[in-house]
């Protein structure tokens, strides 16, 4: 009987929950060039013909930019053993649409993942067929979950991470939640600790497996690497010059880092990855308010070095003023922009909650710097704090004295040693991760 209130009120509130967020939506879409991306997929309407489709092959649902990056790197590493496979990737986004269409796979199937509207699903399911779908850290959806049963369309939950406060919650509704998750054919997780919160949502015990994280596991797949467009750029700021970089920033938090990195050194450059490109306008304004001389990384072409008086472009110094910011306001470039830096600053860890990765400059051996909000990165952060593998603060006053002791290379190289000790725990994960995908 719960089930069936359950289920009914999904599907009376669906429709209200889409008209609300529908105006938002264009918005966005707008803002990141969604529009021409075949975003009628979405709502199943494809224009592909039928028969060009790939039918019968693995489908990862991969939300947005991360989850995307993450479906990718599983893909690559399975057509290493099966070069000829073609594969499916749905994203949730545009952002992850271009991260994923961007990627140039041969014979990958990038579309949109259809909204859980049971028409909308069956007919993607229809076109499809999907052997399995592979869902990369969330999010599950009832219709979805539920055609896939009744078709025996296995689906599998990978890289599973419950912070302590969502586990809480799904606890508290776990009676509600439990019809719907228990449709879930298997569930690996990055740590053993949360499988009991899987068990109470209705998983069996043998559906539960703990493989490790895909986005720490520094064995498999290629590391942040330095490109020699993005050095080009660097050096039109100044050679020689540190380079602070303020990962995947949150509003309010640009201002608050940059300044922190001009207190900590005045010759070093503060580079800014806001955490969505669109906010760029918001950042500019919040940057010059501060006091700095805005460059966005999207008005300079691959190569950039600016000339000065005459002077070739071998010998030039710096083309822009000292109290520069370069602001990355271009999709998909963290990664190896994370390689250039002599230290890091993770956002979404001082003015809001939750944090964002570490492992990407955990792995490019750059110093990890975070405020006092990781929780979606537990326990990872409170290890890396015990460890020494990073500094951890509590306000901007803090935050400058850290990033001058991070600059320091004897204290870099004790940080980055302990942090990249941590992620050998997750070393083999994807290869696990994939030895499931491959059971029948």
């Amino acid at each position: 009987m719960r089930q069936l209130f359950a289920l009914t009120l999904y599907r009376l509130i669906l429709p209200l929950l889409f008209l609300a967020a529908f105006p938002g939506w264009v918005v966005k879409m707008l803002r990141r060039g969604g529009f021409g991306t075949r975003l009628g997929e979405r709502a199943a309407v494809y224009t592909t013909p039928l028969e060009e489709e790939p039918c019968g092959t693995v489908h990862f649902h991969a939300v947005s930019v991360g989850e995307s990056l993450l479906a990718l790197k599983l893909i690559r590493e399975w057509l290493l053993a099966e070069p000829d496979r073609r594969f499916v990737l749905a994203t949730g986004t545009a952002t992850g649409h271009a991260v994923a269409t961007g990627a140039d796979i041969p014979g990958l199937r990038v579309t949109y993942s259809p909204l859980d509207f049971r028409w909308m699903v069956r007919s993607y399911l229809n076109r499809f067929e999907p052997s399995q779908i592979v869902l990369v850290e969330g999010e599950v959806w009832p219709h979805l979950l539920q055609e896939c049963k009744k078709r025996g369309i296995p689906v599998r939950l990978v890289n599973a991470r419950m912070s302590p406060r969502s586990a809480r919650r799904f606890s508290k509704f776990a009676a509600w939640l439990r019809p719907t998750y228990s449709l879930l054919d298997t569930v690996a997780t990055q740590q053993s600790e949360d499988a009991a919160i899987w068990q109470t949502l209705g998983l069996a015990p043998e559906n539960i497996h703990r493989t490790g994280s895909l986005k720490f596991d520094p064995g498999s797949g290629s590391r942040p690497a330095r490109r020699p467009e993005f050095q080009h750029i660097l050096d039109s700021f100044g050679k020689n010059r540190s380079v602070v970089l303020a990962a995947s920033t949150h509003p309010g938090e640009d201002s608050l880092i940059a300044s922190a990195i001009r207190e900590a050194d005045i010759r070093a450059l503060p580079v800014l990855v806001p955490r969505h490109a669109e906010r760029r306008a918001e950042v500019t304004a919040d940057l010059e308010r501060a006091g700095f001389h805005i460059v966005l990384r999207s008005t300079l072409p691959p190569n950039h070095l600016p000339t000065s008086g005459g002077v070739p472009e071998s010998e030039v110094g710096s083309g822009f003023p000292d109290n520069a910011c370069l602001v990355i306001d271009t999709t998909g470039e963290l990664r190896d922009w994370t390689a250039h830096a002599d230290a890091v600053v993770i956002g979404k860890s001082f003015l809001s909650i939750g944090g964002q990765n570490p492992a990407e400059a955990i792995l490019a051996h750059i110093p990890v710097i975070f405020g006092p909000h990781m929780e979606n990165f537990q326990p990872l952060a409170s290890h890396l704090i015990s460890t020494g593998g990073c500094i951890c603060v509590q306000d901007s006053e803090e935050l400058a004295e850290s990033i001058s002791a991070a600059l320091d290379p004897a204290k870099a190289k004790d940080m980055t040693q302990a942090a990249e000790k941590l992620l050998t725990r997750h070393q083999g994960a994807t290869v696990r991760i994939l030895h499931l995908l491959k059971q029948p």
